[in-house]
C-alpha cells in the first residue's frame, strides 16, 4: 500500500532534472537568436518578428526561470530551503503551479488530441510527467513542513 502521508525526495530531484533540461534547451536557443525548444515544434519566422521580446533575450529569461525553478524544486527537500518560511514556498510554488499546469497543459492538449502549436504525443506525456512531479513535490513539502511533522 502507497503511504500519502510520508514525504519523497526522488520527485524534487526528477523535477530539478526536467527544470534544469528546459534551462539548457532556453539557452541552446538563446545562443541561436531563435524562439522555441529543441526537439519541440518549429517557431516559424513570421511568430518569431512579431513577439514581444528579442528571441535571444526571451529564450535567456526562460533559461534563468528554468534554473530558477530547478533551485526551488532542490529548496523543497533540503535543510536550508526549509527554513524558509513555509507560506512563503507554498506561495512561490502555487505560482509556479500555474506557469508548469499552463505548458504541460498545453503540451497535453496539442500531443493528445491537437490543437494546431505541433506538440506531439509523447511531449503531451512528458507534460504529464511534469505536472505528476511538480503536485507530488508540492504535496510533499506541505506534509514535511506541516506543523508537528518529523
Amino acid at each position: 500500500m502507497v503511504d500519502f502521508d510520508r514525504p519523497r525526495r526522488w520527485p524534487a530531484y526528477a523535477l530539478a532534472v526536467l527544470f534544469l533540461g528546459y534551462a539548457v534547451g532556453k539557452a541552446a536557443f538563446a545562443l541561436q537568436d531563435r524562439l522555441g525548444l529543441p526537439g519541440g515544434p518549429p517557431v516559424s519566422a513570421a511568430e518569431s518578428e512579431s513577439y514581444f521580446l528579442d528571441a535571444a533575450a526571451a529564450q535567456w529569461l526562460a533559461a534563468a526561470s528554468g534554473v530558477f525553478a530547478a533551485c526551488v524544486a532542490i529548496a523543497t527537500v533540503t535543510a536550508l530551503g526549509r527554513r524558509l518560511p513555509r507560506r512563503l514556498m507554498l506561495l512561490v510554488l502555487a505560482v509556479m503551479l500555474l506557469a508548469v499546469g499552463y505548458g504541460a497543459g498545453v503540451m497535453m492538449v496539442d500531443g493528445f488530441v491537437g490543437i494546431g502549436v505541433g506538440w506531439r504525443w509523447y511531449h503531451g506525456v512528458l507534460g504529464a510527467v511534469a505536472l505528476l512531479l511538480f503536485l507530488e513535490t508540492t504535496r510533499s513539502y506541505a506534509t514535511a513542513t506541516r506543523r508537528g511533522a518529523g
